[in-house]
């Protein structure tokens, strides 16, 4: 294609009053005329250079990229880029005086103030009330009973009943007074009961032993059957030493006599009381953990905070400190405080402004290199826009994860810069790939103010991915280079943990777990990338309109399905792609082309020929020829036909962009040069039935346009389908050679590359004479390895010579035309 993306015209363009020469004469005869092209002028050639599609695509994407970039930037500078816990590389101060909570000391104000709350304890209502009421009912319980036999056996083991005991209380039971008085002792027993709680183990070392206060709070709630709960009794305070424990046996007995003394037991029943409170094991009071809770929560929440006042210059954090929570929300509140009040709006303005500036010139630098190194990413506004959404991506992902959790701003930079390597190494190549993750990594590194260390870590892991992937034709080629930049990473994380983080005053556990836990995630980030790489290659393919070894190799497996039809249809076919695909790998090796694409692109150059495969030479076996019925130009769609059917058939199958252009392009635009000279011989024939008048007068209408017999194209655009191009012309022609000695063939060689150049059908490939003549060496080679000796046909076309008859005329069996040197 022509440099404003026309149709460049194959059709000669004659002096005037040279039409009937160029006419009558043969085609080597025709007269070009000489053009000379004036030099545009600088308005025109800015006029052009302003309504190029180019130019309007990669406008929209770069301030795309300036936009979404500059303002990541400016957010993640503006964060506080530092966790609780991590070891700090370098000191803090404050930028800005402001007052903030002491945290710290308010902390320790209210947690004081919860340890001097009194433990709260419920009181077992149902346990008191049933001492209350077994010591109150068993005088007039005894009073019925006649003898001591007569009282039940759980009674007498529960009092422990004797028969002086039991006397007393009979008396009791008769005497009004006396009853009076054994009831105003049992509920004084009680009352004190009430204040010197009965505890098991783990309640009374609760109340003894927990927090600051040397007293603990009794409560009396009484739930009803409805589940309500009302205070029978105030709540009181005792001290902690007051509380029994239960569990210790000498304790509590002393404890409770001497409570029975103070209760005015008369000696005789103080055993008989001492007893009953001794035989019942439970406690009277339970420890609340609810109501203490809630006590404490309330007693915390009347501490007002504690303010402190930090001034410009003071000190935040520490180098070689280990972040603890108090130093970090701080930290916190003094960005947040120097962003809301201490950086005037011109400051602000001004360095968003620097970073915007510096973000552009960092994206006009890459617009440069890509055009001046990569222009065919330029060739698409698909290529521009996700190019930039890739990189732009990956950009905006590494900032935003490292400023949002800085613990993670290993696998956060890693993972995507050397992901985006790999894929444009993959996509283009590698000297781009790392040439815009470089300024890729610069952006990031600039944005989460990361140490240089960090920075050449991931350039590191950028350059050890790209080296790897000189050619890419089998998974494990990046399965094994995420496993090497793996190891590397982690290797030279941990160095540069080594070299830079303070040691100093770091414990030595918080000192190890930050060394491994970076080079874990350094060696975690080069697995992502290889992982990550093979899952969305196929989308890159696509995307990027790109065909990696892997799916050539893929494809160059002679069971696919259309190489399989091909076999079957046109074997001849199938056999001359193969010679074709040997002798053009060999070229392509030879100036460092993609040989693999070339020898699968032979492959796949003649399908269109399986429509009609008994249309062409080396499909027949014998009998007449078909082109023996047809006219030259019916002759002529059927062999250029096989073009425009082998594109179709590509995209039916799904064949990639870079195959089918093999498919278009390997004829170029060549003349069909056999049917092109048998219609001429046979408008020649019918001039000689004419007088020399009506000659003059129709030849122009009755002999062929040259034009028209010509392959529609386009021209080959890469080295690769140059190579084929030449391949395919000189394995066909080599067949007419009676004695193919190396010499002869190399002949052939040269004089099929010189007419393919003076024809212009490299003009829109960068190859270079050189590298033509290199290829016309490795072929020559190569086809003299080959061949030997074939029936001699006629001329350098790939078209058999007509075997000579007794008749005037140059009529015989057509050759199939399909190639360049056939139809040349």
């Amino acid at each position: 294609m022509g440099k404003d993306g026309s149709k460049p015209s194959t059709k000669p363009v004659n002096r005037p009053g040279t039409k009937g020469t160029a006419r009558s004469g043969s085609p080597k005869g025709t007269r070009r005329a000489v053009v000379q092209i004036k030099e545009r002028s600088l308005r025109q050639r800015m006029a052009d250079w302003i309504a190029d599609p180019k130019l309007v695509w990669g406008g929209f994407a770069f301030f795309a990229f300036v936009l979404f970039v500059g303002s990541t930037t400016i957010w993640s500078q503006g964060r506080l880029r530092v966790d609780v816990g991590q070891i700090m590389r370098e000191t803090r101060i404050s930028r800005v005086d402001f007052n903030t909570e002491d945290v710290q000391l308010t902390q320790t104000q209210r947690e004081a103030a919860r340890m001097n709350v009194p433990r709260v304890f419920s009181a077992d209502m149902p346990v008191i009330n049933e001492i209350r009421a077994d010591l109150s009912n068993l005088p007039r319980t005894l009073g019925g009973v006649g003898e001591l036999t007569e009282v039940s056996d759980e009674i007498r083991l529960r009092f422990g009943l004797n028969p002086a005991s039991f006397s007393a209380l009979r008396e009791i039971s008769a005497d009004e007074q006396r009853a009076e008085a054994w009831s105003n002792q049992v509920t004084s027993l009680v009352d004190i009961l009430r204040r010197r709680p009965l505890l098991n183990r783990q309640a009374w070392q609760v109340a003894t032993q927990e927090g600051q206060n040397t007293q603990i709070e009794l409560r009396y709630i009484v739930r009803s059957n409805t589940g309500e709960s009302t205070q029978a009794y105030p709540a009181q305070r005792i001290s902690r030493e007051d509380a029994i424990n239960i569990d210790q046996k000498d304790q509590r007995v002393a404890e409770l006599s001497r409570i029975i003394r103070i209760a005015g037991f008369t000696d005789t029943l103080t055993d008989l009381v001492r007893t009953r409170l001794l035989h019942d094991q439970r406690p009277t009071f339970v420890y609340d953990t609810t109501a203490t809770n809630n006590e404490m929560d309330q007693a915390a929440s009347k501490v007002l905070p504690v303010r402190r006042t930090i001034t410009i210059g003071q000190r935040l954090y520490s180098r070689g400190d280990v972040l603890e929570q108090s130093a970090y929300e701080l930290a916190w509140k003094e960005n947040a405080e120097y962003h809301a009040n201490g950086a005037k709006l011109s400051h602000k303005l001004l360095r968003g402004m620097a970073v915007f500036a510096m973000i552009a010139a960092l994206g006009i630098l890459l617009g440069g290199y890509i055009s001046r190194y990569c222009s065919k990413i330029l060739s698409k506004p698909a290529r521009i826009g996700w190019m930039t959404l890739l990189v732009t991506s990956a950009i905006v992902i590494a900032c935003v994860t490292g400023a949002l959790d800085p613990r993670l701003i290993w696998i956060a930079t890693i993972t995507p810069m050397v992901l985006i390597a790999v894929l444009i190494s993959i996509a283009y190549d590698q000297r781009t790939g790392l040439a815009i993750t470089g300024v890729a990594t610069l952006i990031v590194m600039a944005a989460l103010g990361a140490h240089m260390g960090l920075l050449a870590i991931v350039l590191i892991g950028v350059a050890g991915a790209i080296a790897q992937l000189d050619e890419l034709r089998e998974r494990s080629t990046l399965i094994r280079m995420s496993l090497i930049i793996a190891a590397a990473l982690a290797s030279v994380t941990v160095l540069d943990q080594l070299i830079g983080l303070p040691r100093t005053g770091v414990p030595a556990g918080a000192y190890l777990s930050s060394v491994l836990g970076a080079g874990a995630q350094a060696g975690i980030a080069g697995l992502l990338v290889g992982g990550v790489a093979l899952f969305t290659l196929p989308f890159i393919e696509r995307v990027f309109d790109i065909t990696t070894g892997m799916t050539l190799i893929e494809l160059r497996d002679p069971k696919q399905p259309i190489l399989r039809e091909l076999q079957q249809r046109a074997p001849g076919t199938y056999n001359h792609s193969l010679n074709v695909a040997s002798i053009a790998e060999s070229a392509a090796e030879s100036i460092g082309a993609d040989a693999l694409l070339t020898y699968v692109g032979c492959l796949y150059h003649d399908i269109g020929k399986m429509n009609k495969p008994g249309y062409f030479i080396e499909n027949q076996s014998g009998g007449p020829n078909k082109h023996d019925k047809l006219t030259p130009a019916m002759s002529l769609l059927v062999i250029v036909g096989h073009v425009k059917d082998g594109v179709e058939m590509a995209r039916e199958h799904g064949l990639p962009k870079s195959l089918r252009h093999f498919i278009e392009a390997h004829h170029g635009t060549t003349l069909v040069e056999y049917f092109y000279r048998r219609a001429r011989e046979q408008a020649a024939q019918a001039d000689e039935e004419r007088t020399a008048e009506q000659i003059m007068q129709e030849q122009a209408e009755q002999l062929p346009d040259e034009v028209d017999y010509r392959y529609p194209g386009p021209k080959p655009q890469t080295k690769e389908v140059a190579i084929v191009m030449l391949a395919d012309a000189v394995e066909s022609a080599t067949r007419t050679l009676t004695d193919p000695t190396p010499a002869r063939i190399d002949a052939l060689v040269r004089t099929l590359a010189n007419k393919r150049l003076m024809d212009g059908q490299f003009d829109e490939c960068d190859l270079t004479f050189r590298e033509l003549s290199t290829i016309c060496e490795s072929i020559s080679k190569t086809v003299a390895s080959i061949y030997h000796g074939r029936i001699q046909y006629g001329g350098d076309s790939d078209e058999p010579a007509q075997p000579k008859t007794k008749k005037k005329t140059n009529e015989g069996k057509p050759p199939s035309g399909e190639s360049p040197a056939r139809s040349a």
